[in-house]
Order: structure tokens, then C-alpha cells, then sequence
């Protein structure tokens, strides 16, 4: 209520308007301490992904060069298939 609570009730009326204050403060620091718990999450998500892409990475490029050694496939076509894959993850146009 403000000055209205101020002027008819005076101390009292200040005390109510301080409770309310200190109220929606406290509701604040919650909404502020979940939305922190939620970021730190997402960035230990986001962390054990790149992680993770990061692995597979290592481990397609291990197959492929186990699949070249083994003459199952060849450095050339390797290249090619590599240089066909478009960024957005796309599949080659010309694939067989």
C-alpha cells in the first residue's frame, strides 16, 4: 500500500510495508539462486558434450584410418566423402 499504510497507521503501517519489501526480495534471491543452479547445469551439460563430440571425433578418425590400413577403404575416397559432407551435416549429394 505504501504512503497510504504509512499515513493511517504510522510505525505499524511502515513495519507492513518493510515485511512486504523484505517478502519479495527473499522471492527474488530464490528465483536468482534456481536460475544460477539452472546455468551451472546447462554449463556442465554443454561441458560433457563437447566432451563427448570430442571423443567421437577421435574415434571416427581412428575408424577411418583402420578402414584405410585395412584396404577396406581408400585415402582417396576417404577425402572425397569428407570434402562432400556439407557443414549443416547434410548428406552427400552424389552418395552411393
Amino acid at each position: 500500500m505504501g504512503w497510504g499504510r504509512t499515513l493511517l497507521l504510522g510505525t505499524w503501517g511502515n513495519r507492513l510495508d518493510l515485511d512486504d519489501a523484505e517478502r519479495k526480495a527473499e522471492r527474488l534471491r530464490r528465483k536468482l539462486r534456481l536460475k544460477d543452479r539452472q546455468d551451472r547445469a546447462q554449463d556442465e551439460r554443454l561441458d560433457a558434450l563437447e566432451q563427448e563430440n570430442e571423443q567421437l571425433k577421435a574415434g571416427l578418425v581412428a575408424l577411418s584410418q583402420l578402414l584405410v590400413s585395412k584396404g577396406v577403404l581408400e585415402q582417396a575416397d576417404l577425402e572425397n566423402l569428407a570434402a562432400s559432407i556439407d557443414l549443416d551435416g547434410e548428406e552427400p549429394e552424389d552418395a552411393d
